[in-house]
């Protein structure tokens, strides 16, 4: 062996021990932390941390996948380009995804709006401020053909985020395809259909679980027998991390949905080597950057090893995990909004050394408002100068090797595993959810997370740390929401005016008919439907007669903020503030939390209520989905002091202002606040409204705490 300055490399290496375990019993350095997962944590990894641990020496395009889904990976063909967009018309999106393709960009991701999803037409009156806001509106087949103009769809894979008006988007793009002049079985893309994820954290279901579960499995039915290029389901753990859950919960969780779904579709018959191949998934890649990296190695491990287990697949590609990847949307600030192209980069690159298959970027402005041509340009030029100007894609799995990646794949496989064999137990994740289990472990992530950003012990740059104070503004992308609500409603009056209005009318009886006596495949009868020119709302509600429309009551989780922030004096002493108040009027401050529209994002509104209660506010959340006149309602049977709005869909100008104007006639004397994904620039005009305050994304709870105190002692209420 080769000597450095008489000592060979063996011998360096156990003084360095040596000297690392005496630093450790001398107190002068921590040498290992536990993250936010459960996981110990070391600053340094040897080859001794490689000892035994299942997953290594495998092969990229082999079982158990941990390398990659394809022997050559990136060196063969680079990962798909995507950007997830949708906004306004049809046609407004269309051009957008015109232009978009002509920059580099090699598939489409479909953005609905709030009451698409939901399964509403634009001309309902629950959507008022919903129509074209965050995301495309998409009313019958003719929007669909529109949306899709000149963009030929057997040369495109078209990824649809869609999950509670599955059948009817589904059904009018194969319809459109078809008036286009394309069979389904040329179609290539990926339907998200993981309505699991929706009860877990999104919330833009229509139906309650097991009517759902249906849906999927005869969406999964159709696809295989007849669009053999086409992913019928998506499973996604995105939104999970975006709700809070930490990376073991979230791949944990995401395992645990795609077992269910096969369990499903085998229940109702079906080979899991027809359908298997084809199922994809979908995560999020947030700021740890090993982290997420390895959680891509880990997922694709533990889904051959649950997969071979549990449903023994005799084809390697029902085995084979497969995953499109979107950066973080929470990891996103207002504050300082040009740091997000960093956090979007690194992001990126976390995707990539992961082994994703397509990626979206996130634009540097979505913590404000929907994003710019120039914005969604930078986000997707991020990708081509990754692909093409760094070499990343010349070596397969290029942190392979490496003690803490390795380690830390290991360290994932372990934990999540766990968690999903948990789940296992309990029936599944459907099961799971019945009980709240897995619900419960993500919002308590969640609020601790929070404290830990508001204590500091998390430093975010520019929000609670290195604050820029000349930061200027940025133009955003403004919709016009009433406008385009007109020109929806226009085109739906057109289209029934023209339909023959009989054979509509069958279509959606015998719908509603094979929902009731349980035969017949539902998309399949959907496509008729969307054939006839039934709407969006219409076939969603032909089911929804026998179905029904779920709702689920949001709760609030006590104990864990106050237990998770670290700086006790600052918590004591809001306390204190809040017990004198209690002393002084004879009982606690009081605040609805509340949620208007069709947004389901409730994370920042469980915070929120959550953490407000644990410092010792008089707390309650309403249901999801209020109008304006239920939350007028709400807070007549409430008496708050505080009305607090939260908003991340954009739709606050045009229902917080309904709620302003209600309140004029409203005898109740209570302050209005709003938070969330609220631009700068609607911030006075909401003021001019009547509302006190406005709390933007990044805002310390603390802080925010101590405003609504004194705005409840001191402050103009707003009995306008």
């Amino acid at each position: 062996m080769v000597k450095f300055l008489n000592k060979t490399l063996d011998d360096w290496n156990e003084l360095a021990n040596k000297e690392l375990k005496n630093k450790v019993s001398n107190g002068e350095q921590n040498l290992s932390w536990e993250s936010e997962e459960g996981i110990q944590i070391k600053a340094l990894y040897t080859k001794d941390d490689l000892e035994g641990l299942e997953h290594l020496n495998t092969m990229p395009g082999f079982p158990p996948f941990v390398r990659g889904p394809k022997a050559t990976m990136y060196s063969g063909r680079p990962w798909t380009i995507r950007q997830y967009a949708g906004f306004s018309t049809a046609k407004e999106s269309n051009a957008f995804y015109r232009k978009a393709l002509k920059g580099g960009q090699k598939g489409l991701s479909i953005a609905f709006d709030l009451a698409t999803h939901r399964g509403y037409d634009s001309d309902h009156p629950r959507v008022i401020g919903d129509v074209g806001k965050a995301g495309v509106a998409i009313d019958s087949v003719e929007d669909m053909k529109v949306l899709f103009n000149e963009i030929p769809l057997e040369q495109m894979s078209v990824s649809m985020t869609m999950n509670g008006a599955v059948l009817p988007i589904m059904a009018s793009y194969i319809v459109a395809a078809e008036e286009q002049g394309v069979a389904m079985k040329l179609l290539s893309g990926t339907i998200q259909n993981d309505i699991l994820k929706e009860f877990l954290v999104r919330n833009t279901y229509i139906y309650p679980p097991e009517s759902s579960m249906r849906i999927i499995s005869d969406i999964i039915e159709f696809t295989s027998k007849k669009m053999p290029k086409f992913n019928s389901i998506s499973i996604s753990g995105y939104h999970m991390q975006e709700a809070g859950a930490n990376q073991v919960q979230e791949l944990a969780f995401t395992i645990a949905d795609g077992l269910e779904y096969v369990k499903t579709a085998k229940n109702n018959g079906l080979k899991v080597d027809d359908f298997a191949p084809r199922l994809s998934f979908f995560f999020a890649i947030g700021m740890n950057f090993f982290m997420e990296v390895s959680k891509l190695r880990a997922a694709r491990f533990l889904w051959a090893k649950k997969m071979k287990q549990i449903f023994d697949p005799q084809n390697l590609k029902s085995l084979t995990l497969r995953t499109h990847c979107q950066t973080s949307g929470v990891s996103l600030t207002e504050k300082d909004a040009y740091n997000n192209i960093v956090r979007t980069t690194v992001e990126a690159m976390a995707a990539v050394m992961g082994g994703t298959q397509s990626l979206h970027t996130n634009s540097f402005d979505e913590a404000v408002a929907l994003p710019t041509e120039m914005s969604s340009r930078i986000a997707r030029n991020t990708q081509l100068i990754l692909q093409n100007e760094t070499s990343i894609t010349r070596t397969v799995d290029p942190l392979a090797g490496s003690y803490y990646v390795e380690s830390l794949t290991n360290s994932l496989i372990v934990h999540a595993e766990k968690l999903i064999d948990e789940i296992l137990e309990l029936g599944g994740m459907t099961k799971a959810i019945e009980n709240g289990y897995p619900n419960k472990l993500i919002e308590q992530s969640a609020i601790k997370k929070q404290a830990k950003i508001d204590s500091e012990e998390e430093i975010i740059v520019g929000v609670n740390k290195f604050i820029n104070e000349n930061e200027k503004e940025f133009d955003i992308l403004e919709i016009d929401n009433t406008e385009v609500r007109k020109e929806q409603i226009s085109s739906i009056t057109k289209i029934k005016n023209h339909r023959d209005e009989e054979k509509c009318k069958m279509a959606l009886k015998s719908l509603t008919r094979a929902a009731k006596e349980k035969r017949g495949n539902l998309l399949e009868l959907s496509i008729v439907a969307a054939r006839e020119r039934a709407t969006i709302g219409e076939i969603s509600y032909a089911l929804e007669k026998v179905f029904g429309r779920y709702q689920e009551n949001l709760n609030i989780t006590k104990g864990v903020y106050k237990k998770s922030f670290s700086d006790n004096i600052k918590i004591e002493d809001i306390k204190q503030s809040i017990d004198n108040f209690t002393k002084e009027e004879g009982r606690k401050p009081k605040m609805l939390v509340a949620k208007l529209g069709q947004d389901g994002h409730d994370r920042g509104a469980k915070v929120i209520a959550s953490s407000f209660s644990d410092l010792g506010f008089d707390t309650e959340i309403t249901k999801l989905f209020l109008t304006p006149e239920e939350l007028i309602e709400e807070a007549n049977k409430m008496k708050p002091d505080v009305v607090g709005i939260s908003s991340h869909a954009a739709a606050h100008m045009t229902l917080v202002t309904d709620f302003m104007n209600l309140s004029k006639f409203n005898e109740n004397n209570y302050i209005v606040i709003c938070g969330g994904v609220i631009p700068k620039k609607d911030i006075n005009k909401l003021k001019n409204l009547g509302v006190s305050e406005v709390f933007g994304p990044g805002t310390n709870i603390i802080n925010a705490c101590y405003k609504i105190l004194n705005l409840i002692k001191y402050g103009k209420k707003s009995n306008i």
